[in-house]
């Protein structure tokens, strides 16, 4: 397993680290990210058996975690369910690794890469639960290929989500939100949960605050909160 040294010399997205981690949380990464990592082989496949020690009720995805507070939040609320982060950088993944640290969970894995890759690696109907919260707008029109939430991606959370399962979206960007909207809109196996405009930017219960929130609430911006169901597939 890489240790942090060695993830620094291999760039993915140009810049894999922010701020150098501080002398604690660069000891806690080194200690804990070898038994958390997940690891595709060479082919890009990955044998999901081996993910946990333990059979989990449901498995969830987080796609782009950031420092991990919605993510640690609830794998605190649900000790059965097991969560999966996919986050490229190294600043991020630490700061899940100290939430793991402090709150002693152990309910979750971590892979430090592009998202899509390991999207690509699931077997059909393996998620119970999606989110993708506060992902980047790329407001640039010439950037706009670069969105997470793409019909691309779409179709293959689609494949690898379950009947019936959730897929939760937030974002405090306006474009990117009616971008959101229109891309889940044009696929035909997702449908949208919302009574109407006063519950947009409403979290339910369940659903932990990220830090992301608090910033765009500083500045005045309103958060939308969007879930998407996937459609039960045709016998």
């Amino acid at each position: 397993m890489k240790n942090l040294e060695q993830i620094k010399g291999s760039r993915v997205y140009g810049r894999r680290q922010g701020k150098s981690l501080r002398k604690a949380s660069g000891e806690r990464f080194d200690k804990y990210f070898p038994e958390l990592s997940i690891n595709l082989n060479e082919e890009g496949s990955l044998a999901v058996d081996t993910l946990f020690d333990h059979n989990p009720e449901q498995v969830w995805l987080e796609i782009g975690f950031g420092k991990g507070e919605h993510l640690a939040a609830q794998a605190q609320n649900n000790p059965n369910v097991a969560i999966i982060g996919c986050e490229p950088f190294i600043n991020g993944v630490s700061g899940l690794i100290d939430h793991i640290d402090r709150q002693q969970l152990n309910n979750i894995r971590v892979y430090m890469d592009d998202a899509r890759l390991f999207m690509d690696a699931l077997p059909n109907e393996f998620l119970s639960r999606a989110f993708i919260l506060f992902p980047d707008p790329w407001p640039k029109k010439r950037h706009h290929k670069r969105r997470i939430v793409s019909a691309g991606n779409l179709k293959v959370l689609s494949r690898i989500m379950k009947d019936n399962a959730e897929l939760r979206i937030a974002t405090d960007h306006h474009d990117y939100c009616r971008w959101i909207i229109a891309r889940l809109m044009e696929n035909p196996e997702f449908t949208w949960v919302c009574d109407g405009p006063d519950q947009w930017h409403k979290r339910s219960d369940d659903w932990p605050a990220t830090r992301y929130e608090s910033k765009a609430l500083k500045v005045g911006r309103k958060s939308t909160y969007m879930t998407f169901i996937r459609k039960a597939r045709l016998k």
